[in-house]
């Protein structure tokens, strides 16, 4: 449940900061008018992430044994992929963000409320099809009821509710080091999806060595113990595993924490302290301040930084500037 928890909290959470940098934006430059042609654009993209997700749930019931292990296993692999992508693009993408959204709200607001739309849906249409995806399989993965799906939602209400203290000023966070932690506790998870896909697989007789355990504990941790549902839970710990789960889960987890947490990697996030002084005149906050109730302070700082403002109209300074 944790681990369904944990997904809905990241990836609901990135859904609500494109919202919350949209709707911003059109408040701050007067484009109210605007407004419902985005909130359209969520809200179908809201309602196709759940018809995804309720597809996956109920059309693949009525598969045989073999064509829903394949389908499992097949969509497990898809999953880890998009949410790996997903959690490196966020690390080195956060930070300009807010510049690439308000770039592309600019496109269509030349364009129109069919392009409004269009872009609203594409923002978090892609974050919500990934959600269900990745819920999907983590849920697949557990086996254990209506438990991964309360933990899910929890998690999506969570990060609405963080969204919302976001836009209001109510709330600071570090964005950096927030989807640094949380993607690696992602990657973990994926791992263990990973892992329980090779073995849907390996039950639907696509993939060999079925019954060549690499270990079995099963009476140390009772599948049905607290301990036992707590590690399935979370980690999707299996234990009997295949040799062929191991490997996967240890070739996959391994190197991607490696990669994630090289330094390098990590000296892209965080920029150097002359290239940060030269950009702090392109900061604003997430929160407008003519938002009955805002705060004039940035809603959301990534590595000790306001979200950058790269799409500002001529003229326009953040709140605070000194002319």
């Amino acid at each position: 449940m944790f681990g369904n928890y944990l997904i809905g909290l990241r990836e609901g959470l990135e859904a609500s900061l494109v919202v919350c940098i949209l709707v911003a934006y059109l408040v701050k430059t007067g484009r109210k008018d605007a407004l419902p042609p985005v909130w359209t654009g969520i809200a179908v993209a809201v309602l196709i992430s759940m018809g995804f997700g309720a597809l996956l749930t109920f059309g693949s019931q009525t598969l045989t044994f073999e064509a829903q292990e394949l389908l499992g296993g097949s969509l497990s692999i898809v999953a880890v992929g998009l949410v790996t992508w997903m959690v490196f693009w966020m690390r080195r993408t956060a930070r300009h963000l807010k510049k690439e959204l308000h770039g592309k709200l600019d496109a269509a607001l030349a364009m129109g409320t069919g392009a409004l739309v269009a872009t609203a849906f594409l923002a978090v249409g892609r974050e919500g099809l990934e959600t269900a995806l990745f819920i999907w399989a983590a849920a697949d993965a557990t086996d254990d009821g209506v438990r991964p799906l309360v933990g899910a939602v929890l998690g999506l209400l969570t990060a609405v509710v963080l969204g919302w203290l976001f836009y209001r000023g109510a709330l600071k966070i570090n964005l950096a080091k927030f989807f640094t932690w949380t993607g690696a506790m992602l990657i973990v998870v994926a791992a263990g999806v990973l892992a329980y896909g090779f073995h849907d697989l390996q039950e639907a007789d696509v993939l060999p060595g079925l019954g060549s355990k690499a270990f079995d504990i099963s009476e140390q941790v009772p599948a049905d113990s607290w301990y036992g549902t707590l590690l399935k839970g979370i980690f999707n710990f299996q234990a009997d595993p295949t040799w062929l789960q191991v490997a996967a889960w240890t070739l996959y987890l391994v190197p991607t924490l490696v990669v994630f947490f090289a330094p390098g990697r990590a000296g892209r996030v965080a920029p150097s302290r002359a290239v940060t002084k030269e950009s702090k005149r392109d900061e604003t906050p997430v929160a407008p301040s003519s938002v009955p109730g805002g705060s004039s302070d940035a809603g959301v700082a990534a590595g000790g930084d306001g979200l950058r403002d790269g799409a500002r109209r001529t003229g326009d300074r953040p709140g605070g500037e000194q002319g």
